[in-house]
């Protein structure tokens, strides 16, 4: 609920301070007094985009705070945290405007964007209006209306969750068929490349082993006569049977030799141990080094092919077998890629009806809430004077998203046999007062309160009884909550439990704006006015005193 409106320095007002109540608040006034400068003022610090230059002439800068008492659970405080604001039951809007066009704004003393005010603004204030874009004009805003006056939350996020689930499944499929489709283009390679690494089947560290073996195998190859030598050289024929001969040769002489040969005897066969084991070693050698020529002509064979291979495919020879592995991951896939864009076609096929089952209900909500919402306003178009027109929420298919699959447009038929429009095409400005007075009423009491209600001369073009219709309805309005009513009928004023009088003055050869508020003898006043002009005789103070009594 607004609380308080200040204005300093603002087109012709200077200073103006207004406590405003619950309730159904009427503001009354001459043309030009100044009415819509305070709205203008109040849209300022809510952010909205109005007039380019506000500062009064002559000031350096205007300034406009406005002050909410925000019950618990408004929809303000979700805002307030999103934009990590302090909360609290007392909200306080400030916003300036300099000579030379800077704005700043600030939110309980917090620096904030328009945009942040402007998000307030939509969770504070609605304006009602023949200028009206924002509000119950505006088509854009027609299918969250209707869906807040049918109570479709749970239907709502059934149809969301179900197009979620939907997209999710059409991605999946989506992304299916474009990897399949860029191995189809690769199959020829593929199906080529992995029989040619099948047949080799390459092992991970083989290559290092081959290369060894190799390099073995031709070192044997170049030594291997010369160690066979040393072997025969080393062996029976030779320096082993030359031993033995001389040994046994010596071992005959030893008797007859006074033991001059057993030094040399004992010596010689230690040699002869020592021999032994050097020829052993030879021999151990030549085993190790005996190999089948054809083995070096296989090793070489499947070594060159592993190189190549690997040269072939960029990667290095021990990373063959992972290859194959990938490769044979990615035939396999494009052989089963058929059978599995089958199966998310089901799975795409499936949330496509389990959205169609939920945006089906919602539809039905919403058709069957547009019936109710229909008769509600026609039976409120009756006592404003407009029994002969049909207002009518027409329903019609749009593309299927998140919200379902419905558009939604509030049209009207001021006479019966005429065609059917949108509001603010085929109503004139008074008829158009009028039904967004009875929309709003009948929206009304679904929403709830916690807004403010603006209606910006709403009774304009209509008079005596319908006059005292619309003021009655916005009574009915306020009831429980706050309307605010620039107005001009006196049936409308006499009905406000607050009146306020805006009028000009001139000081100092400027003219400056203000705003009083009245008592019941001063409101008496002011309603003869209206419904007499300048000169308020008695007989209009009667007929104020009549309307003041209800």
């Amino acid at each position: 609920m607004l609380r308080a409106l200040e204005i300093r320095d603002m087109l012709i007002i200077d200073r103006l301070d207004l406590e405003f109540q619950p309730g159904l608040n009427v503001l009354t006034g001459e043309t030009g007094a100044g009415k819509s400068i305070l709205l203008d003022s109040l849209g300022f610090v809510l952010g909205w985009r109005g007039r380019a230059a506000l500062v009064r002439s002559g000031a350096e800068q205007g300034e406009v705070v406005a002050e909410f008492q925000l019950p618990e659970g408004h929809p303000a405080y979700a805002v307030l945290e999103e934009a990590g604001l302090p909360a609290s039951e007392e909200l306080i809007l400030r916003r300036v405007n300099t000579a030379d066009g800077r704005k700043t704004g600030w939110v309980n003393d917090r620096r904030v964007s328009g945009e942040v005010l402007r998000q307030l603004s939509d969770t504070l204030v609605e304006l009602h209006g023949q200028h009206d874009d924002k509000g119950l004009l505006d088509p854009k805003g027609h299918r969250a209306i209707l869906d807040s006056y049918a109570g479709t939350d749970a239907a709502r996020e059934a149809v969301r969750g179900a197009w979620r689930d939907l997209q999710a499944a059409r991605k999946t499929r989506d992304k299916a068929i474009e990897a399949l489709e860029a191995v189809r283009a690769e199959e020829e390679f593929l199906r080529h490349a992995v029989a040619e690494l099948s047949k080799l089947a390459p092992e991970a560290g083989e290559e290092e082993v081959l290369d060894k073996r190799r390099r073995d195998m031709q070192a044997a190859e170049k030594i291997r006569d010369d160690i066979a030598q040393a072997s025969n050289a080393l062996g029976y024929d030779g320096a082993e049977g030359a031993m033995a001969s001389a040994l046994r040769w010596l071992e005959g002489a030893a008797d007859k030799a006074d033991g001059r040969l057993d030094a040399p005897i004992a010596a010689l066969a230690r040699a002869m141990a020592e021999l032994d084991d050097a020829a052993r070693g030879v021999a151990d050698c030549l085993d190790a080094l005996e190999f089948n020529p054809a083995e070096l002509e296989d090793t070489e064979e499947r070594l060159f092919a592993l190189r190549g291979l690997a040269r072939k495919h960029q990667v290095q020879p021990d990373d063959l077998a992972g290859l194959a592995e990938t490769l044979a991951a990615r035939l396999e896939a494009l052989d089963a890629g058929e059978a599995r864009i089958g199966d998310l076609d089901r799975a795409v096929t499936e949330a496509e009806a389990a959205f169609d089952t939920a945006a089906t209900a919602l539809t039905e909500a919403r058709r069957a809430a547009a019936g109710r919402l229909d008769r509600v306003v026609a039976a409120e178009l009756a006592p404003l004077k407009m029994e002969r027109a049909v207002f009518r929420t027409e329903i019609t298919e749009a593309p299927a998203g998140p919200e379902g699959r419905d558009a939604v447009a509030f049209t009207v038929a001021t006479n019966p046999g005429a065609p059917s429009g949108p509001l603010n095409r085929i109503a004139s400005g008074g008829e158009l007062s009028r039904f967004l007075l009875a929309l709003k009423v009948c929206l009304s009491e679904e929403q709830g309160g916690g807004v403010t209600m603006i209606f910006d001369e709403i009774d304009r073009g209509v008079g005596g009884a319908t006059a005292d219709a619309v003021g009655r309805r916005l009574k009915a309005l306020a009831e429980g909550g706050q309307v605010l009513v620039v107005t001009h009928s006196p049936q409308v004023a006499a009905l406000g439990g607050h009146h306020w009088r805006v009028a000009k003055r001139v000081e100092e050869g400027m003219t400056l704006s203000e705003v009083v508020p009245l008592a019941t003898a001063e409101r008496e006043a002011e309603i003869a006015r209206m419904l007499s002009g300048d000169t308020v005789t008695a007989e209009a103070r009667a007929a104020a005193r009549a309307l003041l009594a209800g």
